[in-house]
């Protein structure tokens, strides 16, 4: 097992809404064809590689709350997140921790393992590519299962970002218990309510 490398990316840093939601990703032997920054990818796409990557490889998916985004700030849950991911993938490879992992950004959680951060990593690095698909995908169904829950925001298409609708929603009726209060454009609202 040595020799291992994972890519880890997040997904969610600049909504209003949701948790912050990291993957870590180990690719299997077979070469994913397509592998990309998921930004770039249409969603039809990322549901293929989606299901590809987690036929062909090993995953770990973390999340941050939106309280403990609250509570430490989004950077610092997004570090959480990233740790979960990474910790959940050891679980997937039954204690057994990557060699080297490859972080897509500019900054590191405060980690033990060999690590690194690349600047758009999730464009040049596959690893970190699926796991930049793989959070992506994850974060964007519980926003949609979000907006069944809390109709009127959008979240289904905006998925928690401050898309008008959004904006609007919560002048109108609020903030949520998935709303992050510490963000300005919300602690306007939850502070006049």
């Amino acid at each position: 097992m040595a020799g291992l490398i994972a890519g880890v990316d997040e997904a969610g840093r600049g909504p209003l809404a949701g948790p912050v939601v990291a993957a870590a990703v180990i690719l299997g032997a077979t070469p994913i064809i397509g592998l990309d920054d998921s930004k770039k990818l249409s969603a039809k796409r990322r549901a293929v590689l989606e299901a590809e990557i987690f036929s062909t490889c090993q995953v770990g998916i973390g999340m941050a709350s939106p309280q403990e985004i609250d509570a430490i700030n989004i950077l610092q849950a997004t570090f959480l997140a990233m740790t979960r991911a990474v910790e959940a993938l050891c679980q997937q490879l039954e204690g057994v921790h990557p060699f080297h992992i490859l972080v897509d950004g500019n900054r590191l959680p405060k980690w033990h393992y060999s690590a690194e951060a690349i600047i758009g990593g999730d464009a040049i690095h596959p690893c970190i590519s699926a796991a930049s698909i793989i959070a992506k995908e994850h974060r964007d169904r519980i926003m949609i299962a979000a907006d069944a829950e809390y109709p009127g925001y959008g979240w289904a298409s905006n998925k928690g970002y401050g898309a008008a609708v959004h904006m609007a929603a919560l002048k109108a009726l609020g903030p949520t218990p998935l709303h992050r209060r510490s963000f300005a454009p919300v602690a306007q609202h939850f502070f006049a309510v």
